[in-house]
């Protein structure tokens, strides 16, 4: 049986959404379209992070428990997606809520907006923040735009330009304030990366001795550039973990603290921050197999109109399951030893890469002893960088 016109109109309109998605506004690169913006586009990564439950709860609860924040304000909404956050600010009583949205997802929020009858109260602009050009000053801020560890993805950086340009003297963004924490755990998966290594190089070997054989061609020239690409892979990028709080190996400390309302662009783009851990070996028999690192977010208002009820989101290990952040685990080739010292200090530093400004390289610098500032002479200094993509 053919099928209706009806029928044919259907999947016309949804091949025309699906290559919609993929058509690149004028205003963005063609390789930050690709490796950024151009997922954001679809409704199956949105379903992602609506389903964090977690992530729901905060940004619901830091609307709803904060009606003064909200009532009769103007709002900005940065990155809306879905338009969520904007429906929320909008059902919380303000008065106009601009939603911007730079890729084709703006088109699905306009719908989700009108079948919730909120379309004279708020207004979907397509357009990257940085080039929007909105009626009036707003009084709110609203985005959510961690990534992860915090900074993947520097979409903060357009948050800035929003609240530079936009914001009112005294306005607030929420969230207002976050942190970036790490700690050691345990793990055996940092014993599996380097098995996994260790493997590829010999399954590396293995090609070169059978192209020789059977094609008469040496593609030995070719193998340190082989090891250096695997190592990078297994060893020197960091993965995407859920922990048990049970891992931990030791409190975790705070590497890097911002105040989200005064921050500079230039204060984002990289971290130099000292650290200090204690290792704890509860089990006696235990070695830290990895840093984790992972980050937490406060809604307080600013100082002119601090919020009634502070709300954090954090994304620290728990037993009940992660956020769709995770952590992020920084394996370790030489596994840390309790016996050999409890404390671990170091520096972290971190900074965008120069061929992608939304990914980070990650160095650690540690030293270990019996107490910090008094080295344990037979390791010395340890130090590993991590690409986080």
């Amino acid at each position: 049986m053919a099928p209706s016109s009806d029928t044919n109109a259907d999947a016309s309109d949804e091949r025309k959404d699906s290559d919609l998605v993929l058509e690149k506004p004028d205003k963005i690169g063609d390789a930050d379209f690709a490796n950024y913006f151009c997922t954001y586009g679809y409704l199956y990564h949105q379903k992602d992070m609506l389903e964090d439950t977690q992530r729901m709860n905060a940004y619901y609860d830091a609307v709803r428990k904060n009606p003064r924040a909200f009532k009769d304000k103007v709002v900005l909404d940065v990155g809306t997606g879905s338009g969520i956050l904007a429906i929320w600010a909008a059902q919380a009583g303000a008065k106009k809520v601009y939603a911007v949205e730079a890729t084709y997802m703006a088109t699905h929020a306009r719908k989700l907006i009108a079948a919730n009858g909120l379309e004279n109260v708020i207004t979907v602009m397509q357009s990257t923040v940085e080039e929007v050009e909105l009626p009036e000053k707003v009084d709110v801020i609203i985005s959510e735009w961690m990534g992860y560890f915090l900074l993947r993805e520097s979409m903060f950086d357009s948050v800035i330009v929003a609240r530079d340009k936009w914001m009112k003297e005294g306005g607030a963004l929420f969230p207002s304030n976050a942190r970036m924490f790490l700690a050691p755990i345990r793990t055996n998966t940092a014993n599996q990366k380097y098995n996994d290594f260790e493997d590829s190089c010999g399954g590396w070997d293995n090609f070169v001795d059978d192209t020789r054989e059977n094609y008469g061609v040496d593609m030995s020239a070719l193998t340190d550039t082989f090891e250096k690409e695997q190592r990078e892979f297994f060893l020197n990028t960091s993965a995407w973990v859920d922990i048990n709080p049970s891992q931990l190996l030791g409190a975790p400390c705070v590497v890097k603290e911002y105040d989200l309302n005064v921050v500079t662009l230039e204060e984002m783009k990289s971290v130099d921050a000292p650290f200090s851990l204690t290792v704890l070996d509860a089990m006696g028999n235990s070695e830290v197999g990895a840093f984790a690192g992972w980050f937490d977010v406060h809604f307080k208002g600013s100082k002119q109109n601090p919020c009634e009820t502070e709300v954090e989101l954090t994304t620290a290990p728990d037993a009940n399951g992660a956020t769709h952040w995770g952590q992020q685990a920084f394996y370790l080739e030489r596994g840390i030893k309790p016996s050999d010292g409890g404390a671990v200090w170091g520096r972290l530093e971190m900074k965008r890469k120069r061929e992608n400004q939304r990914l980070y390289d990650l160095k650690l610098t540690w030293e270990q002893g019996e107490e910090q500032g008094k080295p344990n002479e037979e390791i010395g200094e340890s130090s590993n960088v991590w690409h986080i993509e």
